[in-house]
């Protein structure tokens, strides 16, 4: 009975087109969250991320999502949503609530405070992607663009029990 290891199969590694697109990617993706980061801190004295969470809680019926749907909108793990909404807490702009239908579970709520602050900042953030972004792009090339991150996406959040998802860590 033969017990060797089979061979490793050869890693498929990328093309030099490939390569080129890959780190274009990179490149474009860290320039433009940093650019994003630094007009929030600028503007509101928040990051970016933080700036997503008053958006999602600001866009619900009562300003107030359940913590576990925020991380999944989100796209970060609990741990990481659990420390910010803090920070948001300490500035005033989130405040956290008890679900009355599960002991466990807690809701963001957006305060009138951290709602002003959205509504002040939104149209610097709008400004600065549309430059940063939407405004270098003609019209195939945002359609092509929008569809290719929708099918990447759909392909990294898999929709099986055992997925392995940063809101469910």
């Amino acid at each position: 009975m033969n017990t060797a290891p089979a061979p490793a199969e050869e890693p498929r590694w990328l093309t030099d087109e490939e390569q080129r697109i890959w780190r274009a990617y990179m490149h474009a993706t860290t320039l433009l969250e940093d650019h994003l980061d630094r007009q929030l801190q600028r503007d509101a004295g928040m990051p970016h991320i933080y700036y997503g969470l008053l958006v999602q809680l600001g866009e619900t019926p009562d300003r107030r999502l359940r913590m576990t749907e925020l991380a999944m909108n989100a796209k970060i793990t609990r741990s990481r949503l659990s420390h910010a909404v803090a920070r948001l807490e300490k500035n005033g702009w989130v405040r956290r609530e008890n679900c009355p239908s599960d002991k466990r579970g807690q809701f963001a709520v957006l305060t009138d405070e951290g709602y002003e602050v959205l509504r002040r900042t939104a149209p610097g953030h709008v400004a600065a992607v549309r430059q940063a972004l939407f405004d270098r792009l003609g019209p195939d090339q945002r359609k092509a663009f929008g569809e290719a991150m929708r099918v990447i996406a759909e392909g990294l959040q898999p929709k099986d029990a055992g997925a392995d998802l940063p809101w469910l860590r």
